[in-house]
């Protein structure tokens, strides 16, 4: 069984009880973390996930609030004995930025450290990023402020799929992404903006999607609560907010 964990559903204005946003898919022989933030070791402890234990880490975009703890994550894998090597998925756009503030950091004067690749995900719509026995990830580039991926994740053995549409304005690859999914993971960041989606907005790009249920992440937290019945308005599936700690089994 696989299981998608929340580790994070705050917007970029997180609290005691809302990490930015970031989760990880947990299988039976692969981890992936999907964006890193905060201080990441004490969060994947709260997870009960083993920092040795995750293959890929894929970023969706560069800014703090979804990247911010990378070079924190790193070093302490490489103090606490790490060995085994790890893969960076993501844009050129992020990678660049992402290598270069390691490069800041002078992490290739740390002795012994483990090998990290680099791997980047070209800009086309349905790019496969990875693929094993227990799921496929897809990603097309999204609308936000800067260059951007939403994910499609399916599971062969169970035929269920999931979509997380990252920070994005309402856009056509979203709905793509989500076509017929299980759950769409659809951020919502209350009024709608320039790069963001609102609830209702969330919503309709759901119901158009025929997605079967649908979380809300990425929120401002002193509306949260108010926001599944904005959405409920534009959507007949089910709606809730996604929750820090929460675990989606698939």
């Amino acid at each position: 069984m696989t299981i998608l964990k929340i580790l994070g559903s705050a917007n970029a204005i997180s609290d005691k009880k809302h990490e930015n946003t970031h989760m990880a898919l947990v299988g039976n022989n692969q981890t992936l973390l999907i964006d890193c933030v905060g201080n990441p070791i004490v969060r994947l402890q709260e997870a009960a996930i083993k920092p040795d234990n995750i293959t890929d880490i894929l970023l969706t975009h560069f800014h703090p609030d979804h990247v911010s703890g990378l070079p924190l994550l790193l070093m302490n894998m490489w103090l606490l004995g790490r060995q085994k090597p790890l893969q960076v998925h993501g844009l050129d756009y992020t990678l660049e930025r992402m290598e270069k503030l390691m490069d800041d950091y002078d992490w290739a004067s740390w002795p012994n450290f483990f090998s990290v690749s680099f791997i980047p995900i070209p800009d086309n719509e349905m790019s496969l990023v990875l693929e094993n026995a227990e799921w496929r990830v897809y990603a097309s580039p999204v609308c936000h402020l800067i260059p951007t991926i939403g994910l499609r994740v399916e599971f062969p053995k169970s035929n269920k799929a999931f979509a997380y549409s990252c920070d994005t304005e309402p856009c056509a690859q979203v709905s793509r992404l989500a076509e017929g999914v299980d759950i769409l993971i659809h951020e919502s960041s209350g009024n709608p903006s320039k790069g963001h989606t609102s609830a209702s907005q969330a919503g309709t790009i759901a119901q158009n999607a025929n997605a079967s249920s649908l979380y809300l992440i990425h929120y401002p937290t002193k509306i949260a609560d108010s926001l599944p019945e904005q959405a409920a308005k534009t959507f007949g599936g089910p709606v809730a907010l996604a929750e820090d700690l929460m675990e989606l089994k698939f």
